[in-house]
């Protein structure tokens, strides 16, 4: 199906994605910072990209910032609690495509990213 990457400093988080997403039928990168996220991102260009919004070095809107220098339109999920505002909010204004609340389902996944 599609390339898709991950990234998250969990490395537990990373293996669940990873696995619903290889379920799903996709090929799955995973980072586990915000740098090498976009260094992935840059040289495998996913068809979409999964960031979960507070990473250690550089948080989620500033990978979606990165991301949108390269490509203005590419789909870029945001997974994030739901007590972010301030974060989701520049998310918004740099065109986030999606956010999903921790806690999403299998399915909801599936369904947004049937919809990219």
């Amino acid at each position: 199906m599609a390339r898709i990457l991950v990234v998250d400093d969990e490395a537990t988080v990373l293996g669940l994605f990873e696995v619903i997403l290889t379920r799903l039928g996709h090929e799955v990168l995973t980072a586990s910072n915000g740098r090498r996220g976009v260094d992935i991102y840059r040289r495998h260009r996913p068809m979409a990209t999964i960031i979960e919004l507070n990473l250690p070095d550089i948080n989620g809107v500033e990978v979606l910032r990165e991301i949108r220098a390269v490509d203005p339109h590419a789909p870029v999920l945001i997974w994030t609690e739901a007590d972010t505002e301030g974060l989701e909010h520049d998310a918004r204004q740099r065109g986030v495509t999606e956010f999903l609340l921790k806690g999403f389902s299998q399915h909801e996944l599936g369904a947004v990213l049937y919809g990219l």
